[in-house]
């Protein structure tokens, strides 16, 4: 079994891969946004552990992609410690044995090369990916795998945050579709103008890089919050909720291989 981890600004993701049954099988996640702890880490995993009947012997690779540079020595000694491997944190010099690549290896996010990675391996064709996460990014390559550029605006949680922290009256809302899109009272309206606004900034960007880049093109999308804009689903060739932890699995391999 391949265990992926996938550490952002928001939450750490860890994927388990059944090689056997060629899936991704379970999924943990655990909150960054308070100090997170060794011991914490490891109580959690041993819990979620026992719940799914899983061993830490079945564990046999372990692949890293991290954007929060304080949390590696973290991640590094949980690896050690608890599941009693090394493992590989996902770099600028890990793309160069892959179908993809980039000009600007060190300066774009390791979860977004891994996205790509996995994107370019299923389509082989431009593609843009789109990940709803902590922020909404478009990760945007071409036909013969070269990564052309991202845009990035606030994600969705990051925008209702933003408003609720920055204003005295407005009160943090969740993230459910209202039914018109005129508020009629606090709540619907908040929800009215992020969810139907960022429809029509999904909508717009993805039509401004297809305009721009004139190449047939896949449309892929992935984060924890992809299936909230369910307004959206037409729009995509495909939702893959494990697509970064796929990548991760597929960069570490190719690495590993080499090795």
């Amino acid at each position: 079994m391949f265990l992926s981890i996938d550490a952002g600004n928001t939450n750490i993701t860890i994927g388990f891969f059944d090689d056997e049954q060629g899936k991704w099988q379970h999924e943990f996640r655990i909150s960054t946004k308070e100090k997170l702890s060794l011991l914490k880490l490891e109580k959690d995993l041993h819990l979620f552990f026992l719940e799914n009947d899983l061993k830490i012997e079945m564990i046999s690779q372990v692949g890293v992609s991290s954007v929060v540079p304080e949390l590696n020595p973290l991640l590094t000694q949980f690896c050690k410690e608890f599941l009693g491997k090394s493992c590989y944190f996902i770099n600028g010099k890990s793309y160069q044995t892959l179908k993809v690549s980039t000009t600007k290896p060190n300066e774009i996010g390791t979860d977004l090369m891994c996205n790509v990675t996995a994107a370019f391996e299923r389509f082989s064709q431009a593609t843009i990916i789109v990940d709803f996460g902590t922020a909404l990014t478009f990760t945007v390559v071409d036909d013969q795998g070269k990564v052309l550029g991202v845009n990035i605006v606030p994600g969705l949680k990051t925008a209702v945050r933003a408003l609720f922290a920055n204003t005295s009256k407005l009160p943090e809302v969740d993230l459910k579709f209202p039914k018109s899109a005129i508020g009629k009272n606090t709540i619907e309206s908040i929800q009215a103008g992020i969810l139907h606004g960022y429809t029509g900034l999904v909508k717009g960007m993805l039509e401004t890089i297809q305009a721009e880049v004139q190449l047939p093109m896949k449309i892929i999308a992935t984060g924890g919050l992809s299936s909230i804009l369910s307004n959206l689903q037409n729009t995509f060739d495909e939702v893959d909720r494990y697509l970064t932890l796929e990548g991760i699995r597929l960069i570490t391999q190719a690495n590993l291989k080499n090795r």
